[in-house]
């Protein structure tokens, strides 16, 4: 699992690269909630092209970064995720309550 961070103009862009399971969700979980603090963006997003795997934790990781988006007055977007992802989030019905985009 690899995380690039990147903040401009108000938007901070996270690149998650590999897996996002039980082991390396709370990991990025703390360094995205860290930068969201530090940076106080109107936009978050979540750039999933690189994310090879994700189970329940990479959705609970995406639902909390929502949740926590939302508290700071920040909108979230899921940037180009891969079909895997996008049957988890249509499996567990959020996939109308996100914002996801397609570059």
């Amino acid at each position: 699992m690899k995380l690039l961070t990147a903040e401009k103009e108000g938007t901070l862009m996270v690149r998650i690269t590999g897996d996002v399971d039980h082991h390396s969700a709370p990991n990025i979980r703390e360094e995205i909630d860290q930068e969201l603090l530090k940076t106080r963006p109107r936009e978050l997003i979540l750039d999933l092209s690189g994310t090879d795997f994700m189970d329940s934790s990479g959705l609970g990781l995406i639902l909390g970064r929502l949740r926590k988006a939302r508290e700071l007055n920040c909108r979230l977007t899921v940037l180009n995720p891969t079909e895997q992802i996008v049957r988890i989030l249509r499996l567990a019905g959020v996939e109308k309550t996100l914002n996801i985009e397609y570059l």
